[in-house]
């Protein structure tokens, strides 16, 4: 152990002696562990934050049904063309077969401008909704307010809950509620304003109006394609719920049992493995950038190495005179070497970080700092070093102790 740390003491010695030669030396390995470090603390903070989205907009216990599954190809694309829209029927039929079931919410969405006296607001997500709405997370008004009353909905009376934006840029610090906001041109009254979601990726989540879905019908027509979102009476129970409302769909519609559903099911699993399917072609890139920056770090860290042994021929003839043996030798090279690019390692996690950060702070992208991404990059890079200082220090470890004392 002292032999180790003795050689990593001469090593970090020769690196502060030659500064600029070690940093050249190592910026393969700077380069490669920035990329590292900053690209997975990018991706993980994006990970975290879609999958809150997701579970907070699906629901850990729910799921739901769309005219559309997920299309990944052109092939996909065209067989799922023709698929009907989903009725308000339907949700009713799903309700009345499933035991399984507790509440069937449908749902629609447009844009539309929403305008206050001479205020208007444009491009503001209007989505419409039965009174089953509230048994899910989806919807609150827990700023100000309350939630839109069930019988409110069912009659589909003009009233509204609002995002945070729309109540803010509207009304500022005068209170909304009561307030009657014009949304497509008709009028609808304030009753609840939304606690405050943030942003995705730079578009806010809080530039919408909740409506009943009457209403909403009145506004952009009934022939608009639903989505159901289905909440199992518990979640243990979710496999038979989903399978419940499959069989309904499919006796409602007349499917054959050779033909396959025309409709799209999701679950927050289902949309976080497609999430994670399309993310993974980063990881693959990032792979391909970080192997080839630290092969080349390798290459130029083997070299560097090569021109040390050969500096220091006469000091290693003279340990070796004194009774060095050949493992000595060989260990203080390889020490050195991982040293050195462990070094490289450290000031690559440090920039990772910093970029990251900063990218985080002057974007919307999200950052997260991982602990495994650290240990990962301090371990390849020690890897590295390990591996193309091997050649060095069996060169050095087989020098002839006589001849390397006689070199100048």
């Amino acid at each position: 152990m002292n032999q180790i740390l003795d050689s990593a003491r001469i090593a970090i010695q020769a690196i502060w002696a030659n500064k600029l030669r070690s940093l050249l030396t190592v910026l393969g390995n700077i380069v490669a562990v920035t990329s590292i470090v900053t690209v997975v603390s990018l991706i993980q903070g994006m990970n975290s934050y879609v999958s809150n989205a997701i579970v907070s907009d699906v629901g850990a216990d729910s799921f739901t049904i769309q005219r559309l599954p997920p299309i990944r190809t052109e092939a996909d694309e065209e067989r799922v063309r023709a698929n009907p829209r989903i009725t308000l029927a339907e949700a009713h039929a799903i309700k009345r077969v499933s035991d399984n079931i507790t509440s069937v919410m449908a749902q629609a969405q447009n844009s539309a401008t929403l305008s206050y006296r001479a205020q208007e607001i444009e491009n503001v997500s209007i989505q419409g909704v039965t009174s089953e709405y509230a048994d899910f997370g989806t919807f609150n008004a827990d700023e100000r307010g309350r939630m839109m009353s069930a019988t409110e909905v069912d009659r589909s009376q003009l009233v509204t809950i609002v995002g945070f934006d729309i109540a803010d840029k509207l009304f500022g610090d005068v209170n909304p509620l009561d307030k009657d906001v014009k949304i497509a041109g008709i009028p609808f009254r304030i009753v609840g304003v939304s606690e405050k979601k943030g942003s995705v990726f730079g578009n806010s989540q809080d530039n919408f109006a909740v409506i009943p879905l009457g209403a909403f019908q009145k506004l952009f027509g009934a022939r608009q394609s639903l989505t159901l979102s289905v909440k199992p009476k518990t979640p243990d129970i979710i496999d038979a719920a989903k399978e419940d409302a499959i069989l309904a769909l499919r006796v409602s519609r007349r499917l054959k049992p050779n033909q396959p559903d025309n409709f799209g099911l999701f679950t927050s699993d289902t949309l976080l493995e497609f999430y994670h399917n399309a993310t993974n072609g980063i990881f693959a890139v990032l792979v391909g950038v970080v192997a080839l920056s630290l092969v080349v770090g390798g290459i130029v860290i083997m070299n560097i190495m090569l021109m040390v042994v050969t500096e220091r021929t006469r000091e290693i003839g003279l340990r070796k005179a004194l009774g060095a043996k050949r493992r000595d030798i060989m260990s203080q090279v390889l020490t050195e070497s991982v040293t050195l690019s462990t070094f490289g390692g450290l000031v690559g996690i440090s920039l990772g970080f910093l970029a990251a950060q900063g990218i985080a702070r002057f974007s919307p992208l999200p950052a997260k700092l991982e602990l495994w991404s650290v240990i990962l990059g301090i371990g390849i890079t020690a890897g590295v070093g390990l591996f193309f200082g091997a050649y060095p220090a069996a060169r050095a470890a087989r020098l002839d102790p006589i001849e390397a004392l006689r070199r100048e």
